[in-house]
């Protein structure tokens, strides 16, 4: 079953996944223009391990079998390529500070694949020391937008606007669309990088952490009544994490929660977007 992160949650994630979150993914040195600093060959290398780790494969197995598309024996699920960067909006480009990129670093995603064709995204981030799987979601957005833009504008930056669910490739100071989400934000041809920080700034600007949006609590979740409807990428709420137990799957994914609870969107409400789209 689809859950939701219960509002207070939301709001605790909103305080303590940046600094959880980024500890240990990439170095320090980052312009507007440049793009985000880039995960660690290191970092990489070990989200793939935790994804390929026993605990992963058997989750992933329960994963694929939840609808009874394939049993749980028969599921055999593989981890396919490497670890990629996931960047999401940053709310310091947003607010306009100076040399802030465009996007920032939120985890670490690879691509499982089970035996009858499911496809999920596993996020990985480093946590006290150790990487640890703390989603699992159906589809392969992440690795596959971050190879749709390799290939539209190699050594540019893909980052993700969970608000509208848009996928963009960015560099030499362009942001180019990757989906048809995109499209409708900055044209089939993209946009300066200028024009696309008005663009958020005018989208988003009031609803940065310590807006009143935000203190009103808009920003942490959604009624229980609203919550969950439609949520067509499925992942299912577990308790917390520690280093001796499997992976945590979120329905809210917590892996991502600074970026979209600071710009005022939840999770499931991600899931919604992502789900109308995959129906149209």
């Amino acid at each position: 079953m689809t859950r939701h992160l219960p509002r207070h949650l939301a709001r605790a994630a909103l305080a303590t996944s940046a600094a959880t979150l980024l500890v240990g993914l990439a170095t320090p040195a980052a312009t507007a223009d440049s793009g985000p600093p880039a995960p660690s060959a290191a970092s990489r290398d070990a989200a793939h391990k935790a994804a390929q780790a026993p605990k992963t494969l058997e989750t992933l197995s329960r994963f694929f079998s939840r609808e009874g598309a394939v049993t749980r024996a028969a599921a055999d699920p593989r981890v396919e390529g490497k670890a990629v960067p996931v960047y999401y909006l940053s709310p310091e480009f947003v607010a306009g500070k100076k040399g802030a990129p465009v996007a920032r670093l939120e985890f670490l995603a690879s691509k499982a694949v089970s035996s009858d064709g499911q496809e999920a995204s596993l996020w990985t981030v480093e946590r006290g020391g150790s990487w640890q799987v703390v989603n699992i979601a159906t589809g392969d957005d992440e690795t596959r937008y971050a190879r749709a833009g390799a290939k539209k504008l190699p050594g540019g930056t893909v980052f993700h606007e969970p608000q509208i669910n848009a996928w963009y490739v960015q560099g030499h100071a362009r942001v180019l669309p990757l989906d048809k989400d995109a499209v409708r934000a900055v044209g089939a041809d993209g946009t300066s990088l200028a024009a696309y920080r008005k663009r958020v700034q005018k989208a988003y600007g009031d609803k940065l952490p310590g807006s009143a949006y935000e203190k009103s609590g808009k920003a942490g979740g959604y009624d229980d009544a609203k919550a969950g409807q439609g949520a067509g990428r499925t992942s299912e709420q577990a308790s917390g994490q520690t280093s001796g137990e499997g992976p945590v799957t979120v329905a809210s994914s917590l892996a991502g929660a600074g970026a979209l609870v600071a710009l005022g969107l939840s999770g499931t409400a991600l899931m919604r977007r992502r789900a109308a789209r995959q129906r149209g």
